[in-house]
């Protein structure tokens, strides 16, 4: 995982959750993974195209999902219902798009494909060879992790490496 990639996801999640939720996240220690990434009880995952390619989720309990839909859209949600879960997959796509927007700027443009939300705890995802950059992060409503599966891709990784 290339250092440029950090920044701009830590970036956009604090300034997108900072702006949705009313108030900053911490950041907790930020590490590598490899092995495979077992999902938590909702996870948004949006794919990432163009000169960097991968992956981008988004984990959280039920309770902060739920937690978060209802302080963004000023309802409460006792259920994670189709509404809730749209919710979450476009904070997961917000974030993601900001990002982008600013990998671009550093000479990365990519394209984003819609969020998909995994609803259900213990399903593998695997990013095979791609290394995740895990970002732990606490709202006052919960924590939440993203994970960054990004390589350069096409001519790019073959002129990095």
């Amino acid at each position: 995982m290339r250092a440029e990639f950090i920044n701009p996801f830590l970036q956009a999640a604090t300034e997108v959750l900072e702006s949705e939720l009313g108030s900053a996240p911490t950041r907790g220690s930020i590490g590598l993974q490899r092995s495979a990434y077992t999902s938590d009880d909702v996870t948004a995952v949006v794919a990432v195209t163009g000169e960097i390619a991968g992956m981008v989720m988004f984990a959280m309990t039920g309770e902060t999902a739920r937690a978060m839909v209802s302080r963004m859209m000023g309802q409460d949600f006792p259920e994670l219902d189709a509404l809730a879960q749209s919710g979450i997959a476009e904070i997961g796509n917000v974030i993601t798009g900001r990002a982008a927007i600013l990998l671009a700027e550093a000479g990365f443009p990519s394209d984003l494909a819609p969020p998909m939300l995994l609803v259900g705890r213990g399903t593998m995802i695997s990013t095979l060879d791609v290394q995740r950059l895990v970002i732990p992060l606490e709202t006052e409503l919960g924590k939440i992790e993203i994970q960054v599966a990004l390589k350069l891709s096409g001519a790019n990784a073959r002129r990095a490496a």
